[in-house]
């Protein structure tokens, strides 16, 4: 499975590859434990599966009805007027049509986001004023640095992702509302809301009602991710009618497959299990990123989407964290060295039950920090370039190791290198020339010290190593707990970080999220969850 591996992440651009894909080079039919893909794990439910599933053969047999119908429907359920709606066949396939209809010249995006967002307007001949967010503040998007960004190259369409892609950051409705107020008098401003369903931050966050007010606002909605059925392909947007009929003209009239027309009929019935998936995925989110956090040197970034924004400890080289997690562990995740913006030091990690992220820390803490095949830290560096290539990973595939012999050799020795050499220019070295008195007292620390006594052995062959256990040599000694707590990125004999312990060179997640790290921030939860369906619209 190795060598096939290699080449579906190298072919793969932009994007991970298919769980298709991977399950083929697999080669057993079974896919890996999937901590990609951005979907909700608990619905459809168990009985939602078994239903579709008796239907299979009708579903895939006869035509669907045509998108107008099936859009009618939706918005039916989602208590939205039909005339400000567009579905199509996922909410890349709108993305595309907002680009060549409605982008004239120039875009301004957020990085790192979601590719589409800036590979379509680029293939296209637009030009993508790239808005960078700091790392130092979290990947937090300050509007009004962003509003004087777009002023400044004078861009004429704007998109905001809430929450964002990768990161999960969150903007609260007030800011989005007074910053596409602001910028009126931009062509367009697209408000992505694909994975909004899953934040808890506020309780009514979305801003379609404001956008059906506005002549120049769209806002994204993706079902997919939603439903947990990204091989499905439907999204819509939401706009003022005469935006959302520009667009809906130019979409086929069969663009929405048999499959989605089911799921969308079949939806009314199961509101309640809807909003209680919701619900389960925000716990499991607070759950996944207080465990995370408690890896030496793992930074977790705070998200209010379905999925966590991770640094890896300084040294690290995500695409081999990537193809070991796959190769020996069967998990996949997302590296996102070759988003722009990003690097590979950073992974994305989706929302899964417990079990599976059990899994998962116990996976990366192998990797990270094991030595049984030499770690993927291979230096305590202040200083290190990342690459986003996949020179690592084809080093990984060709020696079965993932780095050089040399970072090999410290990852497998039982203590830093660094701390070993001190006990060496003790007191023993400049007594060497006197009576053998003091020197038969270099063998005493090889009990503590594995590698002192190997250059120092050789130096004195005197006959009488035992006469002289005498205390000047125990001196050195107290070097040996400052090291063991000078470890940062190794495993503690203590056990590992606690919660509330930052991570080197920033904050926890728990810390970020202004709690002490030992007791989670309470959800939220679902607003009106007692209502037969959650109301998209915000209304």
């Amino acid at each position: 499975m190795a060598e096939n591996v290699t080449s579906l992440f190298r072919s793969s651009a932009a994007h991970s590859p298919s769980m298709a894909a991977l399950t083929r080079a697999a080669g057993d039919g079974a896919g890996p434990i999937d901590f990609c893909i951005p979907v909700n794990p608990y619905f459809p439910t168990p009985g939602m599966w078994d239903e579709m599933a008796g239907r299979l053969r009708d579903i895939i047999t006869y035509y669907p009805s045509s998108a107008d119908t099936i859009t009618a429907e939706l918005c039916n359920l989602l208590q939205l007027p039909p005339q400000a709606v567009a579905m199509g066949n996922g909410s890349t396939e709108l993305i595309t049509w907002i680009d060549h209809l409605l982008v004239r010249e120039s875009l301004a995006v957020p990085v790192p986001t979601f590719g589409r967002w800036t590979d379509q307007p680029m293939e296209t001949g637009k030009r993508v004023d790239m808005f960078p967010l700091q790392e130092s503040s979290g990947f937090a998007l300050d509007l009004a640095q962003y509003a004087e960004f777009i002023r400044a190259r004078g861009t004429r369409a704007a998109v905001i992702c809430n929450p964002n892609n990768p990161d999960g950051g969150f903007l609260h409705k007030h800011a989005i509302v007074q910053f596409i107020d602001a910028m009126a008098d931009l062509d367009l401003i697209v408000v992505d809301e694909s994975f909004l369903e899953f934040a808890d931050a506020e309780a009514e966050p979305s801003v379609v009602q404001e956008a059906m007010l506005r002549p120049n606002v769209i806002v994204l909605r993706s079902l997919g991710k939603n439903f947990g059925l990204h091989g499905i392909r439907f999204g819509y947007m939401v706009a003022n009618p005469a935006l959302a009929g520009r667009v809906r003209s130019m979409l086929p009239k069969w663009n929405l497959n048999a499959f989605a027309e089911y799921v969308v009929f079949m939806l009314k019935e199961h509101g309640a299990e809807y909003a209680q998936s919701l619900q389960q995925v925000r716990r499991d989110r607070l759950d996944m990123s207080s465990q995370l956090s408690a890896l030496p040197g793992l930074t977790v970034y705070p998200s209010q989407g379905n999925f966590l924004f991770v640094r890896l400890p300084v040294g690290a080289e995500g695409t081999v964290v990537r193809d070991r997690l796959l190769s020996e562990h069967r998990i996949l995740v997302r590296e996102c060295g070759n988003k722009i913006g990003s690097s590979s030091r950073f992974l994305r990690l989706v929302v899964r039950p417990q079990t599976d992220v059990r899994r998962l820390v116990s996976a990366l803490e192998q990797v990270l920090y094991g030595t049984r095949r030499g770690a993927a830290v291979p230096e305590l560096a202040t200083g290190t370039s990342y690459s986003s290539g996949t020179a690592a990973v084809d080093r990984l595939m060709s020696n079965g190791v993932g780095m050089p012999l040399a970072a090999q050799a410290m990852a497998a020795a039982p203590m830093p290198a660094a701390p070993v050499p001190m006990p060496v220019p003790a007191a023993p070295q400049p007594v060497a020339a006197q009576p053998v008195a003091a020197q038969p007292m270099a063998p005493q620390p090889v009990a503590a010290q594995p590698m002192a006594p190997q250059p120092v052995a050789p130096q004195q062959p005197q006959p009488m190593p035992m006469p002289m256990p005498v205390a000047p040599q125990p001196m050195p000694m107290p070097v040996a707990p400052a090291a063991a707590a000078q470890q940062p990125y190794g495993v503690p004999a203590t056990g590992l970080t606690p919660p509330g312990v930052p991570a080197r060179g920033g904050l926890t997640a728990a810390q970020v999220r202004g709690t002490n790290g030992l007791t989670p921030a309470p959800a939220q939860g679902w607003p009106n969850s007692g209502a037969a369906w959650p109301n998209a619209a915000g209304a």
